[in-house]
């Protein structure tokens, strides 16, 4: 398919065939594809839970309201943030670059270059994602409104703002992800009514994990589709400027 027939064909779909399965290693393959998405600084601070099991898709399926396309779906895939193994991701992703550095850069270069990467994930991204109780993210927009007296900064810090950073990068993967599924002959449905508690519950979720959303999965029945498709008219949101 092309993109536009991806897009045309990807729905939210609310009622799944109970007896056509899927090929579980065609969807971890998707996740695979979804995994290229873009995060903000490499960071990838993301997750996601593959659900075959009957016995946990049943535990999700009343975390999800009893919703039919929970109830109907033969797979889902939980997607969620993991803001506290920033530290770790910031090593891992320092050391890569410092190794591109090095195979690709100039030897004239590499050394600011190296250096412009060590400050960046031992000191920068460790300044932005660490919390504590709020005050951190005050100290970090309190500096933030300074250096912008002077010249052009990031002035969404605060730890609400660290927060909406991580769901933003990793709705870039569901979305991926959903994409991937379509091409697949697949189907999916986006689903955020869930009781999230009962959702790490069910997979046994560390504390600071947050969910991001759940996707259910399947092959559609002609009535999985609720309705026509609505969008707002175009010129409502596109700016040409």
């Amino acid at each position: 398919m092309s993109l536009q027939d991806i897009l045309n064909h990807r729905r939210a779909i609310r009622h799944f065939d109970p007896v056509k399965p899927l090929d579980t290693a065609r969807v971890r393959h998707c996740l695979e594809l979804a995994a290229l998405a873009p995060t903000s600084s490499n960071m990838q601070l993301w997750e996601c839970y593959h659900v075959t099991q009957p016995k946990i898709l049943k535990k999700l399926t009343h975390a999800l309201l009893d919703q039919q396309t929970a109830e109907t779906a033969q797979q889902m895939v939980v997607f969620v943030t993991r803001r506290d193994k920033h530290r770790a991701h910031a090593k891992a992703v320092k050391a890569f670059e410092i190794e591109n550095v090095m195979q690709n850069s100039p030897k004239e270069k590499q050394a600011k270059r190296i250096k412009k990467w060590q400050v960046y994930y031992d000191f920068v991204m460790p300044l932005f994602y660490t919390r504590f109780f709020w005050l951190l993210g005050l100290f970090r927009k309190l500096l933030a409104q300074i250096i912008g007296l002077f010249r052009p900064i990031v002035k969404q810090v605060t730890e609400g703002d660290t927060r909406i950073t991580v769901h933003k990068s990793c709705a870039l993967v569901v979305q991926t992800f959903m994409l991937a599924m379509s091409e697949e002959g697949y189907d999916t449905c986006p689903v955020e009514g869930f009781d999230s508690w009962l959702v790490k519950k069910a997979l046994g979720l560390p504390y600071h994990t947050e969910i991001n959303m759940v996707i259910t999965c399947g092959v559609r029945l002609p009535d999985g589709v609720r309705s026509e498709r609505y969008r707002l008219p175009f010129e409502q949101v596109y700016h040409q400027v």
